[in-house]
């Protein structure tokens, strides 16, 4: 989601211009880089916690030319998410797990042993795809 679609569809709930939701989007988001500039630290309940750590110099290595490579330390922002939205992701998992579940019985059910996005893609010859979409084939 962009911010643009946040925009959108907070202006839509709140019967809000465009215009005017778009800089109290802004606004909010500018106040939190603020805050971390300034503090290091912002706790928004029930969201999470954006915070501001030190991430130490390290060697690396340069992945086109096997060289070693000196990675001075530099400043990151964190984020972990409160218990509200853990919770609601959680659900989405379990959610995704029982869809999962029913694909599979009803697989069964029917006499087809592969669920439709593992089929091997028929006449094509194409080799089945991996049901997650994370991760990679392994062709």
């Amino acid at each position: 989601m962009t911010k643009k679609e946040i925009v959108k569809t907070i202006s839509d709930q709140i019967g809000m211009t465009q215009l005017r939701t778009k800089e109290i989007v802004q606004k909010t988001f500018d106040a939190i880089v603020e805050t971390l500039v300034e503090e290091g630290r912002i706790e928004l309940r029930n969201f999470g916690v954006f915070e501001v750590k030190r991430r130490a110099a390290r060697k690396a290595r340069n992945p086109r030319t096997g060289d070693k490579v000196n990675v001075p330390e530099k400043f990151v922002v964190t984020f972990k998410p409160g218990k509200e939205m853990e919770k609601r992701v959680r659900e989405l998992e379990l959610a995704e797990a029982r869809r999962l579940a029913e694909e599979a019985q009803a697989s069964q059910n029917s006499g087809n042993p592969l669920p439709p996005e593992t089929s091997t893609g028929g006449e094509q010859g194409l080799e089945s795809r991996p049901s997650d979409p994370y991760q990679p084939p392994s062709w």
